[in-house]
């Protein structure tokens, strides 16, 4: 609900929580040795912390800010994710180069799984379906289902990658590629390659808005952050912050500010079916007159171009063009609408 704020201090073996509506620092819990990686339940109840040189996890129970369970015999655990429904936890172990899955009702450990070498970066699409590891010492990222805690493919990549994040429609992995300077689109329809980003020096990490418009790299060798557009995969800014930024995880707040978009739960713009055939309905709660309707591919072309007096719902065909990722933006004086569909 964004009333705390968990940060782990490597140094000293603890967690500090900070009161957002005080900015203090109102408890420290000790954990294990090394944190790294910390995550939160989707509930707000519990906060998991991988212990890199305890090897282990840290359990703390948010309403009292105690440590409430050790998971223990994990192979250096480093990055870490909760699935959404917040029954399994997701933990990259960079010494043994394995996955370990965790069930959250019993905090026992219910899944071993083999990656690349030396993962770091985890993410879980949002459907829970599908689990992307970063390998940093294999410069590949590994992609295992859910369901069967398998590994179903494996996409190389820059080197040396760390950070790593998903779009909230679930279309699109990117990876932060720490020595090549870059940072590795993936589309998760193929799981393969898109696009590779030039950043800064040193990406390290990354993270998308709420709304899956922008990405933003942390570039630890030119003190910078990059921001990707995601409708063409191109830096529209960056920023000079201080000295060897290195943020690592989801490190955006989770409501943005800026233009008004009509993908609010109220005022929602969906595209029908998805994936589809390049024949599908957009449709909206609200009318939008006087709209102007762009379709751009991975590559940021326009494809599709138009303007409509957008009532609910609007029908498009773009069937003769190739299968693949596509974006659409509808938008006029005073709004706008962005997603993702897939044609197949």
């Amino acid at each position: 609900d964004g009333s705390m704020v968990y940060v782990v201090n490597q140094n000293t073996a603890n967690v500090s929580v900070i009161t957002t509506a005080t900015n203090t620092v109102t408890a420290t819990v000790p954990v294990g040795l090394a944190p790294r990686g910390i995550c939160a339940s989707p509930d707000g109840s519990k906060v998991y912390v991988a212990n890199r040189n305890g090897h282990s996890i840290s359990v703390i129970t948010t309403s009292s800010n105690t440590v409430t369970a050790t998971i223990a015999d994990l192979g250096g655990p480093w990055g870490i994710t909760v699935s959404p429904d917040g029954s399994k936890v997701y933990v990259t172990n960079i010494d043994s180069s394995t996955v370990s899955v965790i069930n959250t009702a019993t905090n026992t450990i219910t899944a071993t799984v083999g990656v690349g070498l030396n993962p770091t970066g985890i993410v879980v699409t949002p459907d829970g379906s599908m689990v992307y590891v970063s390998n940093s010492g294999g410069n590949t990222v590994s992609v295992i289902i859910a369901l069967s805690f398998s590994v179903t493919a494996t996409v190389t990549v820059g080197t040396n990658p760390y950070g790593i994040c998903v779009t909230p429609d679930g279309f699109m992995v990117y990876v932060a590629n720490d020595n090549s300077n870059s940072v590795s689109v993936i589309a998760t329809s193929s799981n393969t390659l898109s696009t590779t980003v030039s950043v800064g020096a040193h990406a390290y990490g990354v993270s998308v808005s709420p709304d899956g418009t922008k990405v933003y790299v942390t570039n630890s060798g030119t003190n910078t952050v990059s921001e990707i557009n995601t409708s063409n995969n191109a830096v529209g800014a960056t920023i000079t912050v201080g000295t060897n930024p290195v943020a690592f995880g989801n490190f955006i707040s989770p409501h943005s500010a800026g233009i008004p978009l009509l993908n609010d739960i109220s005022a929602s713009v969906s595209c029908y079916p998805n994936p589809n055939n390049g024949i599908f309905t957009l449709h909206s709660q609200l009318s939008i007159p006087n709209s102007q309707l762009i379709i751009t591919d991975v590559l940021g072309r326009t494809i599709y171009q138009q303007t409509i007096n957008f009532s609910t719902q609007s029908s498009i065909d773009i069937s003769k063009c190739d299968n693949g990722v596509y974006f659409y933006q509808l938008s006029n004086s005073n709004e706008i609408a962005t997603g993702k569909f897939v044609k197949e």
